[in-house]
């Protein structure tokens, strides 16, 4: 696979043949070249023994050695899903480039997005036409194809979902649907789509009780937070029905934020992360006490060998690598280190192949991150680098600038000249060979600025691509639909309820005195009741976190059922998974970081037994006014005070509860713990006020204003607070 390098007339050191995935020199090749027992292709994969699921009977007969992920016919004539306990390697595709790396690699399954509805909206992404010959090609080697339709789905869009759900149905041929809204499920029934629900890491989906909630709508698989440590994915694990699996992230971007828990790019100006279009403010530079550093900017996950503890879980059947933004080179060096770890991790020689290829598929550096809970480890470095690459120097010189590369480069490759973020950078790319310690001459000043290898698209790698792409099939048309959705029958006409509006007030703690025009809720964290007067327990609205970890369950459960017991009845949820740590008697109402945006979402949350729901605070006027003559459900909606620009598990030591954090454009936020989450607020209130008549008439009952304690130190900022009524949701 190595081919002779050329030569660069400026370099300082002789040219030596070099292995297109490093680019090093032949002699210090990737071991997994030379490892006979690895191969490129699935097909090949070794013989494994499968384990018992942790509840199977103890003297059950052994189970019988069976071909590593063995198919199963579908419906549909799919690929089969994993049936022997060995986890799948979970491939990222953003382009057919990417798709084709993957197959390439040997990935037992890719997931991709189409041109609409999908989460990362800045990948190519496919038509379906495209995507229904790569599915063909991936099937008939034994492969999986997963696609993901994870976005947030606005009112009006419903049809619009469906009949591309249908079209896809009938031509791709998916093995399984990723989604976040709850609709999908209901769209996936009514459009006959065949193969498995998938639920999102956007759905926040935790604790362990509430992740097994999951299948009794259907869904065969969750896809787990990357926040979670191995103990707390064991503890999720435990409780699950023997119909529900798990996918767990292994490698790639991480988000400062909880996925699903992040409206920062939305609250900056509608384009909404979980729309797909995340500008990803967490990535700038944020000025505190006259520095500037990327407060927010996390490195990438990498488990690396770590990932050896996943196979003391069953229950995990897919080893996921983040990256449908990213090059095949990337996807192809991730997929096959991650094979080696599966397939050979016992083997020193293949630990350090794979350790090899993890660090030339140029990434941004990497950390654990909370995956061995007893030894956490932050991904905020506050480096410089907040953009993927591999670092190869820093440029000297004046008007003839160069730099003396870290790492040989090879024709074709990109590199990156100064910081993503910090203005002024440009790419360049490679011509000719150039060996580690050789010289890069650049046609433009740079000096002091650092430089990047961003891409590498060697000719080999070329090769193997154009080998799997003639043996494409021919793409179908496309067929039409005529889908119009079934949607529920709403609760009330949308004038029904004026009669009665509810003003709902939710504090972090309750006012020595009560103001009386309205009712009353509390954020509730765990002890939360004992400064509460017992004879006020009925009449609070007991509000939960936007997400509660496996680690907390108990004590939640525990506490929780003490405020039953007091008389505590109506409860604001923050995921509808926590909907399993209350009794049947509990009236609960999806809250505002539920994201309800549309009707079958509603109707998905009727099915959870809930009594009501808040409208997604992300929602622009338009959608906000047309929700609720849709609603199977009493509709709420928050018109007043803090909301969060993100809330996460995570924050950098150097920052405290209340310091200003001023954006490169002048925008002010501050931060603030609350239990376990640190929550992210900029400097001014959300106030729909002058609205507030319009969303009475249209059939909203309870409306709440959330009250925050803002710091002295935190300047307040005067401005309409409309979030998206006007500007549109994206």
């Amino acid at each position: 696979m190595c081919g002779p390098a050329g030569r660069c007339g400026a370099s300082s050191a002789a040219s030596s043949p070099q292995c297109f995935l490093t680019g090093r020199s032949a002699t210090s090749a990737p071991r997994s070249w030379k490892h006979k027992s690895v191969s490129p292709a699935h097909a090949d994969s070794p013989w494994v023994t499968a384990r018992a699921h942790p509840d199977a009977s103890a003297d059950s007969a052994p189970v019988q050695a069976v071909p590593l992920n063995p198919p199963r016919p579908l419906a549909h004539g799919g690929a089969a899903r994993v049936t022997a306990f060995s986890p799948e390697i979970l491939a990222p595709a953003g382009d057919s480039d990417s798709f084709l790396a993957a197959l390439a690699a040997g990935a037992d399954a890719v997931y991709c997005g189409l041109k609409h509805f999908s989460a990362r909206m800045e990948a190519d992404n496919f038509g379906l036409g495209e995507l229904a010959a790569l599915t063909a090609l991936a099937h008939s080697h034994g492969r999986r194809v997963y696609v993901a339709m994870n976005t947030l789905i606005k009112p009006g869009e419903l049809a619009q979902v469906g009949r591309l759900l249908e079209r896809m149905t009938r031509m791709v041929l998916p093995d399984a649907l990723i989604f976040q809204d709850l609709a999908m499920v209901g769209l996936a029934r009514q459009t006959g789509f065949a193969g498995e629900l998938h639920l999102s890491t956007l759905a926040a989906a935790s604790p362990g009780r509430g992740v097994a909630l999951a299948a009794n709508l259907g869904i065969q698989r969750v896809v787990l937070p990357r926040e979670l440590s191995i103990d707390e994915i064991k503890a999720v694990a435990r409780m699950l029905p023997p119909n529900l699996d798990l996918e767990v992230f292994v490698h790639g971007a991480l988000c400062y934020a909880v996925s699903g828990r992040c409206s920062w790019s939305s609250l900056l100006g509608g384009k909404s992360g979980l729309r797909g279009r995340c500008v990803q403010p967490c990535r700038r530079r944020y000025r505190r006490k006259g520095e500037a550093h990327a407060f927010f900017s996390c490195d990438d996950l990498g488990l690396g060998v770590l990932v050896r503890l996943l196979g003391e879980v069953p229950a995990v059947r897919s080893w996921k690598i983040e990256g449908r933004k990213k090059g095949p080179h990337y996807v192809f060096h991730t997929v096959r280190a991650y094979q080696l770890l599966r397939d050979h991790g016992r083997d020193p020689k293949a630990r350090r192949e794979a350790e090899d290829l993890l660090a030339m598929a140029l990434s941004r550096p990497t950390t654990r991150y909370f995956f061995l809970g007893h030894k956490p480890r932050s991904p905020l470095s506050l480096r410089p680098q907040t953009g993927s690459g591999l670092l190869l120097g820093t440029v000297t010189g004046g008007p003839r600038s160069r730099v003396q590369v870290r790492e040989a480069l090879m024709a074709g490759d990109l590199v990156r000249v100064g910081l993503e973020d910090a203005g002024g950078s440009f790419t360049v790319p490679v011509r000719r060979s150039i060996p580690k310690g050789g010289r890069l001459d650049l046609s433009r000043p740079a000096q002091g600025k650092p430089v990047f290898l961003v891409d590498r698209r060697p000719p080999e790698l070329g090769g193997i691509l154009r080998t799997w792409r003639a043996k494409l099939p021919a793409a179908p048309s496309s067929p039409a639909s005529d889908f119009v959705p079934k949607l529920p029958q709403p609760t009330a006409p949308p004038r029904a309820c004026q009669a009665r509006p509810v003003r709902l007030h939710a504090w972090r703690r309750l006012p020595a005195r009560l103001p009386r025009d309205g009712e009353h809720g509390i954020w509730f964290l765990p002890g939360v009741e004992r400064s509460i007067s017992r004879h006020i327990f009925r009449r609070l609205w007991w509000w939960l976190p936007p997400i509660i970890w496996p680690e907390e369950e108990a004590a939640f459960a525990e506490h929780l059922e003490d405020v039953e017991r007091l008389g505590g009845r109506r409860f604001v949820l923050g995921a509808p998974w926590q909907r399993a740590l209350l009794s049947s008697r509990a009236e609960a109402w999806a809250g505002p970081f539920c994201h309800a945006a549309n009707a079958l979402c509603l109707a998905a949350l009727a099915d959870f037994g809930l009594a009501g729901a808040f409208a997604s605070f992300e929602l622009d006027g338009e959608s906000l006014l047309a929700l609720p003559g849709s609603s199977p459900l009493p509709m709420g909606v928050v018109v007043g005070g803090m909301l969060p620009a993100c809330v996460a598990r995570v924050r950098a030591d150097s920052i405290r509860d209340g310091e200003p954090l001023i954006s490169p454009k002048g925008e002010v936020f501050w931060t603030q713990r609350h239990g376990s989450l640190f929550w992210t607020y900029p400097n001014w209130e959300l106030d729909l006020s002058a609205h507030q008549q319009e969303l009475l008439g249209a059939g909203y009952q309870v409306f709440a204003t959330l009250h925050e304690w803002v710091p002295k130190t935190v300047p307040r900022k005067e401005r309409p607070g409309l979030w998206n009524w006007e500007v549109g949701l994206v």
